[in-house]
C-alpha cells in the first residue's frame, strides 16, 4: 500500500521538480544576461575613449581660389616652375563658436608618401581669405603662425612634383574652437595632433600639376 501511494506523489513531485528547475533557470538567464549588458557597455564606454577614431566634423567649409577650380591645374605661378608664391583663397562663414582656422596644403601622391607644402594655424576666426603670394615668415600681420614644409622651409612651397602623371594637391582648412598653443615652425602632425578634439568644421580644395 506504501508503494503505491508513492507511485501517486510521484508524478506530482516530478511536476512540481521540473516547475522549480524552470524558474531557477530563467532567473539564471536574466541574472545572466544582465551582466552581458552591463560588460557590454563598459566595454563601448571603454572604446569611446581609447584611440578609436571620432567623428568631430559637423559642419563644412567651403574653400575656394581665384586661381583655380575644384580639380583643376594650379597655375604655373603659384609652383615651383613660376614664382612659388601661395594662391589666394577664400572660404565661408565658420561656425559660431570658432576661435581659429588652420590651413594645411600636402601632395598625397608623392613618391615618398605625403609631401606637406603648406602649415598655417592659428589664423584669427574673423579672417575669410588670404591673398595670393603669403610672405614666408614665422608671424603673419594678422598674428597666424606658419609651420615648416617638408622642404624644411617656413611657409608656403608650391607644387614640384617629379615628371609624370598629375598630382594632386589638397588645400584643407579647419575652424577650430581654440587657438593651438603650437609654436611658429610646427610640422604638419604636431599640428594636427594638437588639434584633435577641437576640430568644429573643415572643407577642402584639391588642385593638380605636373610637369
Amino acid at each position: 500500500m506504501g508503494k503505491g501511494l508513492l507511485f501517486n506523489f510521484l508524478p506530482n513531485i516530478v511536476r512540481n521538480l521540473e516547475s522549480w528547475l524552470r524558474a531557477v533557470i530563467r532567473k539564471q538567464l536574466v541574472l545572466l544576461l544582465t551582466v552581458l549588458m552591463v560588460f557590454s557597455f563598459t566595454v563601448a564606454a571603454c572604446a569611446g575613449g581609447g584611440t578609436a577614431p571620432q567623428k568631430e566634423v559637423e559642419m563644412t567649409l567651403s574653400l575656394s581660389s581665384a586661381a583655380f577650380k575644384e580639380g583643376d591645374k594650379i597655375p604655373v605661378k603659384y609652383t615651383c616652375d613660376g614664382q612659388d608664391i601661395s594662391p589666394p583663397l577664400a572660404w565661408d562663414e565658420p561656425p559660431q563658436k570658432t576661435q581659429a582656422i588652420t590651413l594645411i596644403v600636402d601632395d598625397p601622391d608623392a613618391p615618398s608618401g605625403v609631401f606637406t607644402h603648406w602649415v598655417l594655424f592659428n589664423i584669427p576666426a574673423n579672417v575669410r581669405q588670404l591673398r595670393e603670394g603669403v610672405p614666408p615668415q614665422e608671424q603673419l600681420q594678422n598674428g597666424a603662425l606658419q609651420g615648416k614644409n617638408d622642404f624644411g622651409r617656413i611657409g608656403y612651397g608650391g607644387p614640384c612634383p617629379p615628371r609624370g602623371a598629375a598630382h594632386r594637391y589638397r588645400f584643407t582648412i579647419y575652424a577650430l574652437d581654440k587657438p593651438l598653443d603650437s609654436k611658429a615652425g610646427a610640422s604638419k602632425k604636431q599640428v594636427l595632433d594638437a588639434m584633435k578634439g577641437h576640430i568644429l568644421a573643415q572643407g577642402q580644395l584639391t588642385g593638380t600639376y605636373q610637369h
